[in-house]
């Protein structure tokens, strides 16, 4: 399992772990594997402090982070303004929603808080940004940047290699291939559309040969409903030289989710995981609830625009978990959910992921040998 991007990292193997949860990502990167941290939405200072702890804790081990670079100024709104901008009908429909639902109504001012704290976690400058990178490649272990949004501007690809850090971006076609590797990144991420959170619309298996073949050499990994060892080895076979992982991790006791949350996952089959743009505007997969179901329904107003939708989100998610009903609560995961079924651990899934790679090729060499 040593690729040549394994070796680059300097991994024992090339298992990529994205989580927004520390101890995710501390847990696969002292079990052999990439973990990376996804800090778009953290401050500076979380971003900071997250880094620092996560260096005393893989003792030097190789790690990155996962950030988003806007191309331009980006959205330069005080997250207050958010809330005084916030469209009437989207407000009043999740209002009502809550209403519904027997979840009870909040003050003004309450709203008003919740609103602003949701717009403070999806901020994105420029500025940001700048600062974001700036902070991960003060950093030694931090070994590798990764762009979550749009084509990699110069200026990050620039200062990344001036630190000897390796770039990797998130694509979701050929053609976001070729810009990409056009811009200088160092590795891809072929994300097929069965993975969760932001998505596009082609399958993993039609899409990862055909970004191995635009990237043109730039190594490629591959994300989108990997859960198995034999998908690993099914990942190779097509010209990968990794996997990236983000919803396996959901249901390990160092993720971000509490019991509860948890135990919604493990219900869940991969036909519930869903594609809508009620999180963000934009399509993405996430947990079914009916909450999306809401939002799809006659009657339901439109989208709107990032990052209004997120804000939200995030602020109908604060009035579901102060109301105690998780009903009007989703998070993003992809259709690998249906094999979550018990909290378990980051060392058992690495332990498990491993040891299903090494069965599956075993069974590859009886199936195909000439004897």
């Amino acid at each position: 399992m040593r690729t040549d991007i394994a070796r680059t990292l300097d991994i024992e193997v090339p298992i990529f772990a994205f989580s927004h949860c520390r101890d995710v990502v501390a847990g696969v990167t002292k079990a052999g594997g990439f973990g990376v941290l996804g800090a778009a939405w953290m401050t500076p200072d979380e971003l900071e402090m997250s880094i620092g702890w996560l260096e005393r804790e893989v003792d030097g081990r190789p790690f990155g982070v996962d950030l988003v670079f806007p191309g331009t100024g980006g959205d330069e709104k005080r997250p207050a303004e958010y809330a005084d901008s916030m469209p009437v009908d989207q407000l009043g429909f999740v209002n009502q929603m809550m209403r519904d639902a027997g979840i009870s109504d909040i003050t003004e001012e309450l709203q008003r808080d919740f609103i602003t704290e949701s717009a403070g976690k999806l901020s994105m400058t420029q500025e940001k940004s700048q600062e974001q990178l700036a902070i991960s490649l003060a950093h030694p272990s931090v070994k590798a940047v990764v762009g979550a949004l749009g084509v990699t501007p110069d200026w990050v690809v620039s200062e990344a290699h001036a630190k000897g850090v390796q770039v990797g971006a998130l694509v979701g076609s050929a053609r976001h291939a070729a810009k990409q590797r056009d811009a200088g990144v160092d590795f891809m991420v072929a994300q097929g559309t069965e993975a969760g959170g932001s998505v596009g619309s082609i399958t993993s298996v039609v899409l990862w040969p055909q970004v191995v073949e635009a990237a043109a050499g730039v190594p490629v990994l591959a994300a989108g409903g990997v859960s198995r060892g034999s998908q690993i080895l099914s990942a190779f076979s097509l010209g990968c030289q990794g996997v990236w992982l983000g919803s396996l991790w959901l249901g390990t006791t160092e993720a971000e989710l509490n019991d509860e949350q948890r135990r919604r996952l493990f219900q869940a089959e991969s036909e519930d995981a869903v594609i809508s743009k009620m999180m963000t505007g934009k399509q993405g997969r996430m947990l079914r609830t009916k909450y999306t179901d809401t939002w799809e329904s006659d009657g339901a107003p439109h989208h709107l625009m990032w990052p209004m939708q997120s804000i939200l989100w995030g602020y109908a998610n604060a009035r579901a978990e102060r109301g105690h009903n998780l009903d009007y609560w989703t998070y993003s995961v992809g259709q690998m959910v249906s094999d979550l079924k018990a909290t378990t651990t980051v060392k058992t899934e690495m332990t498990r992921l491993i040891d299903e790679y090494v069965e599956a090729l075993e069974a590859l060499e009886r199936v195909t040998s000439m004897e």
